[in-house]
């Protein structure tokens, strides 16, 4: 499962944990192409069948944790039950970015309200009122991945979660934007304090369920 950590790296920062950061599978507004954000519509049916197929992908684990948005919790609770691991933890700080008044919108509706936005990619970005920062977004997954060592500190958990917090993290690593699809995932390595180094990122499930929403 995923890459290994590194020589050394257990030494220099204590006891490791190997966590995959997993999207949820499918929801209704995914598939309806409309920003989510902190809204809580529930998983489609292929959503579903997403997840509890993506547990045929996933070995023994130590502890699986979850944003508690209903799409997260759902996707979470079926890879608890396929995988037979429990008790299922949510953490809050695992939801998505809190997206402002863009949430429920598609990107045609946003870019009528808010024109050239979606495209202004250099810079500081523009976005709406309410819209969570990037260093408020990281500063949460942070602190929910110490939390999250500190129910596996030399073990394996499965963090289910949002594009949205996986992009913010893997930018704080110098990774480039691209695009995760539903149950597509990234593995990482967290100390104490929270994240190390990236791993390699996954696909849980087989190339005709895939489903990558474009409105993120």
């Amino acid at each position: 499962m995923g890459a290994q950590a590194g020589e050394g790296t257990a030494g220099r920062f204590g006891p490791m944990t190997r966590v995959l950061l997993v999207r949820h599978g499918q929801s209704e507004w995914n598939a309806d192409g409309r920003w989510q954000g902190q809204a809580d519509p529930p998983l489609t049916d292929l959503g579903r069948e997403q997840a509890r197929h993506a547990a045929r992908s996933l070995g023994v684990v130590d502890a699986i944790v979850s944003s508690d948005l209903q799409r997260a919790a759902d996707t979470a609770a079926l890879l608890s039950n396929e995988l037979g691991v429990g008790p299922l933890v949510l953490d809050p700080d695992l939801r998505e970015r809190d997206a402002g008044e863009w949430s429920g919108l598609t990107r045609a509706e946003i870019e009528h309200g808010w024109p050239g936005y979606l495209d202004d990619l250099g810079g500081e970005r523009r976005r709406p009122p309410g819209w969570e920062p990037d260093d408020e977004l990281l500063a949460r997954t942070i602190a929910s991945l110490a939390r999250i060592h500190g129910l596996a500190p030399d073990g394996e958990a499965i963090a289910v979660t949002h594009g949205g917090l996986v992009y913010v993290l893997e930018g704080h690593f110098g990774e480039p934007f691209a695009r995760l699809p539903n149950l597509g995932g990234r593995w990482l390595e967290v100390g104490p304090k929270g994240p190390v180094r990236l791993g390699e990122r996954v696909v849980l499930i087989d190339p005709d369920e895939v489903t990558v929403p474009s409105q993120i």
